[in-house]
């Protein structure tokens, strides 16, 4: 390896130089390069016709490339052996278990499939499925399906983890409860890569986040670097009384025309609250409906794809 473009990636689980993807003249993958650290969940992000399941299909070895490098877990997918299909955990968008058998089985079935599996009962706690386990999969409620396509994915004792919009359709507890599920599985040292269209989620559990768009990277780091990425400001507003004087020219306040609020966008929310606060208690304004709302991951993503919809 010592002459190996993907040497650095000897701390890695997924290391990508120059991927591209054509269909023809069209460029589904466009040269990106993605590096996944092990350990970490990295969020991998982009609307539909980004390149993101393109790109992730590849990473699994379902898909073959046009060029560029590729390497998952030190071994390039395109010629991965079986055993290294037993490193690899996947929990598609949707997917149906065999109605007839109980989530036990099922994961007992799937666990029989692997020379090294994790112990079923252990991977049934893992995913909270332990009390559900002697139920029929037809008769298991959504989030319960959910859980158990975890477990099929993890009982194999995958070092990485592919999890595709995992939370779609479930309602705010089962959502938040299967936050707890993701970050159990950094706890026991496994790698995600995850895709999501909740960008709540996306901020809540990765370590790094990543931004596709037209088949290119554009953007990647924490939520608050890509908040830097695109200059995201704090809004203060509030909707001041007819008989309010008008703030000094150095708070950059601005009148909005369709609400009647008063902003002003900040990069230090704290040094413009201070002043702000100090003015309206020198000339008696009380601020009605003061509120402060920093940028969202949404409002960055929103910001970082725009122009680059396909």
């Amino acid at each position: 390896m010592a002459n190996d473009p993907l040497e650095a990636f000897v701390t890695t689980a997924i290391g990508v130089r120059d991927l591209k993807m054509h269909y023809g003249d069209f460029a589904a993958v466009d040269g990106i390069d993605l590096e996944v650290t092990t350990g970490e969940i990295l969020a991998f992000l982009g609307s539909n016709g980004a390149g993101k399941t393109t790109t992730i299909e590849i990473l699994e070895g379902f898909r073959k490339r046009t060029s560029g490098e590729v390497e998952v877990l030190g071994v390039d997918p395109e010629r991965a052996p079986l055993s290294w299909r037993e490193q690899i955990g996947i929990v598609l968008q949707e997917s149906e278990p065999v109605p007839e058998l109980t989530a036990g089985e099922a994961v007992r079935m799937q666990a029989a499939y692997y020379e090294n599996p994790r112990n079923p009962e252990e991977t049934l706690e893992l995913v909270g499925l332990t009390s559900s386990a002697d139920h029929r999969t037809r008769k298991l409620s959504g989030g319960q399906k959910r859980r158990l396509d975890l477990a099929l994915a993890l009982v194999g004792d995958p070092e990485l983890v592919f999890l595709d919009e995992p939370t779609t359709g479930f309602d705010p507890t089962a959502r938040r409860e299967s936050w707890g599920m993701i970050e159990a599985l950094r706890d026991i040292g496994k790698t995600v890569l995850l895709t999501t269209h909740y960008m709540d989620e996306a901020e809540h559990l990765s370590d790094r986040i990543v931004v596709i768009g037209a088949g290119k990277i554009l953007a990647r780091g924490t939520a608050e670097e890509l908040a830097d990425q695109v200059n995201a400001q704090t809004r203060i507003s509030w909707k001041p009384d007819a008989a309010d004087p008008r703030p000094p020219d150095r708070l950059g306040a601005r009148v909005d025309s369709t609400t009647g609020q008063v902003q002003i966008d900040t990069k230090d929310s704290l040094v413009a609250l201070h002043e702000l606060t100090n003015w309206a208690t020198e000339m008696g304004v009380s601020l009605p409906e003061l509120n402060v709302a920093r940028p969202t991951l949404e409002d960055v993503y929103l910001q970082l794809t725009e122009g680059h919809e396909r």
